[in-house]
């Protein structure tokens, strides 16, 4: 079983990448393989609505000028995925929401590609902000008919600076209590 993450935040190891690792930790304790792909700071370019992906039906976006298709492909093929992003302005970063648009369309207009995989969000914020951009991923995994297991809060933590969020013991139980959650649903739904 495998994971991939995209981590949508413009610092590569900030405190996005910080919470998706802590998750990681308690999923690689189960044996399930992870990796970690970093879109934020990269150009993603957001949905054109030109409904190739429905007409081609070959897995792909035609806009193939940025790395969305490369994405679709670790996504299509894992068992979860994670979202992460930190909290722009009460939403997901750019590349995020580009990421979302383009991968939800292709998914849904080729037989539904991500139904019944596992979807975790995570959201790194510094005061608020973090329930709408936490709605804003789970809405993602709820029209593609993904399941998303819980965990002891909403998958978030607070940080400013690079690293801050390690000092949320709450925040950090959270991703724990998440990747156990995870772990726990993929072996089931495997069985």
């Amino acid at each position: 079983m495998n994971v991939i993450a995209f981590n949508g935040s413009p610092r590569k190891d900030g405190n996005t990448s910080l919470l998706i690792r802590e998750v990681f930790s308690e999923l690689e304790k189960e044996g399930i393989a992870t990796e970690l792909v970093h879109i934020g700071g990269k150009p993603l370019r957001g949905c054109t609505a030109c409904m190739q992906c429905g007409e081609k039906k070959d897995r792909r976006c035609v806009i193939d000028e940025d790395a969305l298709n490369g994405c679709l492909e670790k996504m299509f093929a894992a068992d979860a995925v994670i979202l992460g992003s930190p909290v722009y302005f009460t939403d997901v970063t750019a590349e995020m929401k580009a990421l979302i648009d383009r991968a939800g369309f292709v998914a849904r207009q080729n037989g539904h590609l991500l139904k019944r995989k596992v979807g975790a969000a995570v959201v790194a914020v510094r005061r608020a902000g973090s329930i709408h951009t936490f709605d804003t991923l789970n809405h993602f995994f709820l029209i593609n008919q993904m399941i998303v297991p819980g965990s002891s809060y909403w998958n978030m933590a607070l940080g400013r600076a690079p690293g801050d969020v390690s000092a949320d013991q709450e925040g950090m139980e959270t991703m724990r209590v998440l990747g156990g959650a995870m772990a726990w649903l993929m072996k089931k739904i495997a069985a």
